[in-house]
Parts: structure tokens; C-alpha cells; sequence
């Protein structure tokens, strides 16, 4: 339960629209729902401002269907990360206004909230970083926040990303995703004011060991500003980014 229905209903028992006993029906199921293969953490939102996401990886069509229709039956909206196109078609013919974004593997039904006000520039070092970074730019968009895609702008070509800087001075925050040598987050921190949220991707050679290459080279970044999620993490990004936004909206 997200903080404004949560007010809502206790106005709804300061009024007497709502009765006690309903009101305790409808928050029975916090701090969880159990549905035997899982426990959805109903009030997350409230402590953290970001609700629960499900991961689809390695659930059966029936967990994810059960899981899926218990969070939209609650707050009319879910994200799911990580889908894939059967389990896609599985979730679209039990919720059919859920939407699916095969490259970013995201499968989703309503929205978080109405939109920030905040720009989130996403960017792709290769166009084989693209389905990570779409994942960061899918999850950034479903929370509510304008995105800016900048794509296959790494440093063996740096002026393409030079000629993003303007694009790139206007965010509020930058998502920058790299396999191979993972050198551009660094690059990007360099440049503009906003916070960098660094991505590394297992796309590379055989001495990027599937990403820990970049993560280390985001790690010892030099450019100071850059966080670092894990190796092929778009949502983590995402949601790092959305606290950083959350806080500076909500600062006077």
C-alpha cells in the first residue's frame, strides 16, 4: 500500500465514510501477502518510497501469474523485470492491459505515479549494451521520470558522446551503461554536474571476464560523482536513480 491510499483511508476513518473494521480488512494483508511460494511485501513503498518489483527469472508461469495479479489487485500497478517473450504471453492473456518491451525484457501494468518532472539521460556505450541500458531506460520511464536515450556513444568514438553534451548537461541524472573496457562512465562524470550511475555489462572479449573488466574500471573511476551497480543491472540503475530524484524533490 502506497503512502497516499494509505492516507486516504485513514481520512476515509476520520470521516466515517470508512468504518474501522473495514478499514482493518483493507491493511490485513501488511506487512505481507503470503501466497505460500511467496511473501509480497505490500508496504515497501511506504518505508522506502519505492514499491516492491517482481523478478521474473527462474519462477514458474503459474508463481509469476499468482504474484503479478496479487500486486495489480492492490495497487493497480506492477513491474516486472526480466521476462521473457512466453512468460510475456502468459502475463499479457491474464492482465491484457499489461505491457510487454521485449528488448528491455520488462513486462508492466500501469504506471508509479504521475510524471517527476525529472530527466533521466540513459546512455549506451555499443548497440550490444542496448538491451541493458533499455532495461535502466524502461524502468526509469514506469517510475515516472522522462528519459533521454543516447545510444552507442562509447569512448573508441568519443565525439559521438561529445555530441550528446548538451542533451547530457540537461539531466538530472546520467544511467551510463559499457561493456569492453567500461571507460565511459568515467568520461561522462567529466563532463556535466549530475550524478552518474555506472553500469557495467558482461558484453566483451574474453579478458572482461563477462563484466567484472568494466565493473572494476567503473569501480576506480577517477572522475569523482560515479555510482556502481551490478554487472547487467538496468533496474538497480533505475532504481538508484529514482531514490537520487525522490530526495531532490522532495527537498524544499
Amino acid at each position: 500500500m502506497e503512502r497516499k491510499r494509505l492516507l486516504e483511508l485513514l481520512r476515509g476513518v476520520a470521516s466515517g465514510d470508512v468504518s474501522p473494521e473495514e478499514a482493518h480488512e483493507r491493511v490485513a494483508r501488511l506487512p505481507y501477502l503470503d501466497l505460500g511460494a511467496a511473501r509480497l511485501d505490500l508496504d515497501r513503498e511506504l518505508r522506502t518510497g519505492l514499491p516492491e518489483v517482481v523478478f521474473a527469472q527462474g519462477k514458474s508461469d503459474e508463481e509469476l501469474v499468482r504474484i503479478v495479479e496479487a500486486m495489480v489487485t492492490d495497487s493497480g500497478r506492477v513491474l516486472v523485470t526480466r521476462v521473457e517473450a512466453a512468460a510475456a504471453e502468459v502475463l499479457s492473456a491474464a492482465i491484457p492491459d499489461g505491457r510487454f518491451e521485449p528488448r528491455a525484457r520488462i513486462w508492466s501494468a500501469g504506471r508509479f505515479g504521475p510524471p517527476s518532472g525529472r530527466r533521466v539521460a540513459v546512455l549506451s556505450a555499443g548497440t550490444s549494451d542496448f538491451p541493458v541500458a533499455e532495461e535502466a531506460a524502461s524502468c526509469s520511464e514506469w517510475l515516472g521520470h522522462e528519459v533521454e536515450r543516447i545510444r552507442d556513444v562509447g569512448v573508441a568514438g568519443i565525439q559521438r558522446a561529445l555530441d550528446s553534451i548538451d542533451s547530457l548537461r540537461r539531466a538530472h541524472v546520467a544511467i551510463v551503461v559499457a561493456g569492453m573496457d567500461g571507460a565511459l562512465p568515467t568520461v561522462v562524470a567529466g563532463l556535466v554536474p549530475c550524478p552518474v550511475v555506472a553500469v557495467p555489462t558482461s558484453v566483451g572479449y574474453g579478458a572482461s571476464f563477462e563484466g567484472i573488466g568494466p565493473l572494476l574500471t567503473m569501480l576506480t573511476a577517477c572522475a569523482p560523482g560515479v555510482a556502481v551497480v551490478n554487472i547487467d543491472n538496468g533496474f538497480g540503475a533505475a532504481a538508484l536513480a529514482h531514490r537520487i530524484l525522490s530526495r531532490s524533490i522532495a527537498s524544499p
